[in-house]
């Protein structure tokens, strides 16, 4: 008979994912809820967080959920709502800083408002929210940030140049909270995801080209599914990484490794 390994044992750990109400975000804060952590759903739209939060606790039976709406790129919402969850719900143990946003465009055709939005939403908004939440770890003396990266924080590709900037100005504000915040015994890593299928990349899925472009270049040759990043945000949410520090960690399928 074998046993849990107690080193990736989160039920004492609550934490909290941005933009949770579907997708990659909903993915991780239900393999995290397996796990054993207690788990604070965000995003903007309530009606969907309910829905996010009734559906997570009816897939993790006992799992211990609540939710957060509000908006990352908002200093003062973010501070009432960190401060109403450590008051009201419970310490925020790891904060898995997971909200990001996609605006296409060729780069010089490209609006300010493209630029801008994707940079507040992808990047400056883990700075606001890492902010707000990270001196009450430091007060603890410990703690938990995960950043979600991206493969383009590495490369890049046409129509995506904000996302590529924010991605890759992500990895090294991820580095820069690991140098400042590890002696206050933090650890501040990030997930690197390859191509993943969600419903807001659909479109990129069903497009036969594309599609074929993508698992040709995938040495694993397919696309990965969300419930797959699960184990690397186990991983860097639990005691097993507390000696991992300013790392980012791909979970691509090979991608970064191929030509």
């Amino acid at each position: 008979m074998t046993k849990n390994n107690p080193l990736f044992d989160l039920s004492d750990r609550t934490v909290l994912v941005t933009g949770s109400s579907q997708g990659i975000g909903l993915a991780l804060a239900r393999g995290l809820a397996e796990a054993g952590a207690a788990v604070v759903l965000n995003g903007r739209d309530t009606a969907k967080l309910d829905a996010a939060a009734a559906g997570l606790r009816a897939a993790v039976p006992g799992a211990r959920v609540t939710t957060a709406a509000f908006d990352v790129t908002n200093t003062v919402a973010i501070e009432t709502a960190v401060a109403r969850i450590e008051t009201e719900f419970a310490p925020i143990d790891v904060l898995f800083n997971n909200a990001g946003i996609h605006r296409r465009s060729p780069l010089a055709e490209m609006s300010e408002a493209q630029w801008r939005e994707v940079l507040d939403t992808n990047l400056t908004s883990t700075f606001l929210v890492a902010r707000a939440v990270a001196p009450r770890m430091i007060a603890r003396g410990a703690g938990k940030i995960i950043n979600t990266c991206s493969v383009m924080s590495e490369v890049s590709r046409p129509t995506i140049a904000n996302y590529a900037a924010a991605k890759g100005g992500l990895k090294m504000l991820t580095r820069a909270m690991a140098v400042e915040w590890a002696k206050h015994g933090l650890q501040c890593n990030g997930i690197g995801p390859g191509y993943i299928v969600t419903e807001l990349n659909r479109a990129l899925v069903e497009n036969a080209e594309f599609n074929k472009w993508i698992c040709g270049r995938t040495p694993a040759g397919r696309w990965g599914q969300p419930e797959e990043l699960v184990g690397a945000a186990v991983f860097l949410a639990s005691k097993a990484s507390n000696f991992v520090n300013g790392q980012i960690l791909y979970v691509d399928g090979g991608l970064l490794a191929a030509i």
